[in-house]
């Protein structure tokens, strides 16, 4: 280096050393910088006492885990050869939980290093102003309380319940194998799929390491305690959880309901921070963050309905659905599946299945709003009919000769039909199908709904066979539950399941017209009174439209029924059922239980 530029350090350092230099604060300040960034050694030396501060600063970061601390110098207190520096604190321990707080800390100059070193004045009060001697600090978790999830009565559909995890220690069970296979054969009742073998398995996979088998409802282990209780190497962990108040209710339902409501009724939870003695047991609260708990969601199910429209489908052997709507509200009411349905998804809510001669309601609206018929028009029910490339049949090829629409509707007339949406335009069928709310996309917070589709048919051919619910129409049994509310309040209700929740749907098609409405009830009545629907007719004034609906190479045919009973509007759908009797049946059961 040349004489110029040692000069020219020598001026650079000669007024730092003028200066009076770093003050007691600055030292804290490196004390609490070190510490918050983890840096315990750091802190611990600077410190006059590091052998001891050391052990407590990492001890306390280790019981807190923090994502991260800030903490910065407030002010200080110049007294001579001891100063009090003021600090805040906050302690970033995850999951929205900060504990901050203000302390202080005792500077003392440094003697071993001249007289503008500080050190901190080591107490455990340097942690936090309320720890005393021997003492460390410790977290502790509340709970928030769960709240409920109820139906439009107020009658509990989820609710906070006890359950106990059945969890085998294969270090501690001796011959694994045998304590699997009492355990399986125990609980295997309440869970067909837990066997010897799974459970077995599911050691190997967890490396021999404790083995969650399964968490009972409280009421079910009581039923099993006495069989399990004993067996070595297994033990026993109880929980509160939300759970549906009666098991399976609203499969399709109650699960994404729960997601969408999450946070209300799980509320937050709070935390203490306290300090513990040499032994560790509490000693103190040093901070307290109170839970929050959570409130009750409200949903339209009703608890009643849904029951009975599961009882009415699950001894079915077939694949069945069933959705029901209050029509004059659009709330829905209950969504049903049986066990080999929900195996296939949630096809209750978002399934898509020819809908057969239930679509005939829309080929009959469609062709009463153009003007091309009314419910009383003589239109010819041959037992056969060519459209174009297509012969079109009546069941067993039935003929009724020339009678009036409705009568054709009632019968069930194919031929009828599908010559009449022969002569439609090319939309109207898609056009008319929307005013029944099939083919609109809703977004209704808490499930996920697939309405239908209806694509409009160019081809004379193709609107034969839409007319009467084949070719490329499709539906949802909520979509057809849809249909049959549209009927019942004379105008499309916009569905929605969570309170308070606003449904989006996608499109605003226009009303169906009164003097078609009407004519469609009393269509849907005589379906009732005179045809294939009769076993309905011991109710008082049920309404609606049976549907077969052929798919595959065309030998099998699902079963539906579409209708309502004064405010309560619904769809059934038999998979693979072969006629629409079984429809019928199920919705004859449905509607007593709900009476």
């Amino acid at each position: 280096m040349n004489r110029k530029g040692i000069i020219a350090v020598i001026l650079l350092v000669l007024p730092l050393a003028a200066c009076s230099g770093p003050d007691a604060a600055d030292f804290a300040g490196q004390f609490l910088s070190a510490f918050a960034g983890g840096d315990t050694a750091g802190a611990a030396g600077r410190t006059d006492a590091g052998d001891s501060a050391k052990p407590l600063l990492d001890n306390v970061r280790g019981s807190l885990k923090p994502a991260a601390v800030t903490m910065r110098v407030d002010g200080s207190d110049p007294a001579g050869d001891a100063t009090k520096v003021r600090f805040s604190a906050d302690w970033d321990l995850g999951q929205d939980r900060h504990w901050t707080y203000q302390g202080e800390l005792e500077m003392r100059r440094d003697s071993n290093n001249g007289a503008d070193t500080w050190k901190v004045h080591w107490t455990p009060a340097v942690v936090h102003p309320k720890l005393g001697a021997q003492q460390t600090v410790g977290v502790r978790d509340v709970e928030a309380s769960m709240a409920p999830i109820l139906d439009r009565d107020g009658s509990p559909l989820v609710a906070s319940t006890k359950v106990v995890s059945v969890i085998l220690d294969p270090a501690k069970a001796g011959d694994v194998a045998a304590v699997a296979a009492a355990i399986a054969g125990a609980v295997n009742q309440f869970d067909p799929s837990i066997t010897a073998q799974s459970i077995t398995d599911g050691v190997a996979k967890a490396r021999n390491q404790p083995y969650t088998v399964v968490s009972l409802r409280d009421a079910d282990y009581q039923v099993v305690k006495a069989a399990i209780y004993q067996l070595p190497g297994v033990r026993f962990l109880a929980a509160t959880r939300l759970l549906p108040v009666t098991k399976n209710m609203a499969e399709q339902v109650l699960p994404t309901v729960r997601k969408q409501v999450e946070g209300q009724i799980s509320g937050k939870p709070g935390f203490r921070v306290v300090s513990l003695n040499a032994a560790g047991g509490e000693v103190a609260d040093l901070f307290t963050k109170d839970m929050v708990a959570g409130t009750a969601a409200h949903v339209t199910l009703s608890t009643k309905v849904q029951s009975s429209a599961e009882a009415a489908i699950d001894s079915l052997p077939q694949a069945a659905a069933l959705v029901a709507i209050q029509p004059s509200t659009g709330e829905i009411l209950a969504v049903a599946q049986n066990k080999p349905a929900d195996a296939q998804g949630a096809i209750a809510l978002t399934g898509r299945f020819p809908p057969g001669s239930t679509f005939k309601t829309v080929t009959a609206a469609a062709g009463l709003q153009g003007g091309n018929v009314t419910a009383d028009t003589p239109v010819p029910c041959p037992g056969t009919i060519t459209i174009g490339s297509r012969v079109v049949p009546n069941f067993n090829e039935f003929d009724k000769g020339v009678i009036p629409l409705h009568s054709a509707y009632a019968f069930s007339c194919n031929t009828s039909f599908a010559k009449l949406a022969s002569e439609l335009p090319p939309d109207a069928l898609a056009n008319a199908a929307k005013q029944f709310g099939i083919g609109l996309d809703y977004t209704i917070p808490g499930i996920t709904t697939v309405t239908g589709s209806v694509p409009p048919a160019t081809d004379t051919t193709e609107r034969a066979e839409d007319g009467f619910g084949q070719g490329k129409v499709l539906a949802s049994p909520f979509g057809l539950a849809m249909m049959a509310s549209t009927v019942a309040s004379g105008t499309l209700p916009k569905p929605t399941l969570v309170r308070g929740e606003e449904t989006k749907v996608d499109a605003a098609p226009s009303a169906v017209p009164p003097a078609v409405v009407d004519a469609l009830r009393q269509m849907m009545r005589e379906v009732v009174t005179t045809n294939s629907a009769q076993t309905l007719g011991k109710l008082p004034d049920v309404r609606g439209k049976t549907g077969t609906a052929q798919f595959g190479d065309g030998t099998h045919s699902h079963g539906w029924f579409a209708g309502y009973m004064g405010d309560l509007a619904f769809a059934v759908l038999v998979v693979d059922a072969g006629n629409s009797g079984v429809a019928v049946d199920a919705s004859t059961r449905f509607l007593q239980g709900t009476s």
